[in-house]
């Protein structure tokens, strides 16, 4: 069996400035973040996770719920994110593939990242491949591939402070140098819609979807999840739910 490509880092922090402790919430019996890490295990095109937390005492609780789940950890600069990218990647070999991803997406599919992923390796000359612009998937399943020693070079290259905050802005604004490629939009009606959370409305929408999916929440995939965001009473009346 073919080794799969990639490797995850997961962003996450307590100190959200709209929902602080939001990654630490629970939803249906366990952390918002334990319920993301659970749903990735199904993501085939992964070959394992990487916490990436920042070294602010008030992260602690985050690294600890990594360690807690069996997820390594690595902890950096809490506003020079890319730095925190490139230390947890530090084992990785130049053309190894890793994938961007917030924990603020407990809902994402697994089948969103492996997509990603597999638009990145399918072509050697790429260095860089998203699901997001155009928005190919719910707001809540953005994933991000790119080759370790692009993100390197952009590390190297003295980025800004928006860069450093975003990791990957700075392959966006230079696709010259590192080409990049973007997921097609198979489904227009799914871009709108906001499954992530960075409100308390947000997170009171993902406890009720979870709720409703019961012992089907690890795994429910987009479909599956607009079901039942659709099922009696709907909970997609502000048109970006469902």
């Amino acid at each position: 069996m073919t080794p799969a490509p990639a490797l995850a880092v997961v962003q996450a922090r307590a100190s959200s400035s709209r929902l602080p402790g939001k990654v630490l919430a629970d939803v249906h019996g366990e952390p918002m973040l334990a319920l993301m890490l659970r749903r990735l295990e199904a993501a085939t095109s992964l070959r394992g996770v990487v916490l990436a937390t920042s070294d602010e005492p008030s992260d602690d609780p985050v690294a600890a719920l990594g360690l807690e789940l069996g997820v390594p950890v690595f902890r950096g600069p809490l506003a020079d994110v890319l730095a925190r990218y490139v230390g947890a990647l530090e084992d990785c070999a130049d053309d190894d593939v890793a994938v961007r991803l917030t924990g603020d997406c407990p809902l994402i599919d697994p089948a969103a990242v492996d997509a990603v992923v597999a638009l990145l390796t399918g072509d050697p000359s790429l260095a860089y491949a998203q699901n997001v612009l155009p928005r190919a998937v719910p707001d809540g399943s953005d994933a991000e591939a790119f080759r370790v020693r692009a993100l390197r070079e952009l590390a190297a290259s003295g980025p800004t402070d928006d860069e450093r905050e975003h990791v990957t802005l700075g392959l966006r604004n230079d696709a010259a140098r590192w080409p990049a490629a973007a997921v097609p939009v198979t489904d227009p009606t799914l871009g709108p819609l906001r499954w992530t959370v960075d409100t308390a409305e947000d997170l009171a929408f993902v406890r009720e979807v979870v709720d409703r999916l019961g012992d089907r929440r690890h795994v429910a995939d987009t479909a599956e999840i607009r079901a039942v965001v659709h099922a009696t009473p709907s909970l997609a009346e502000d048109g970006l739910r469902g």
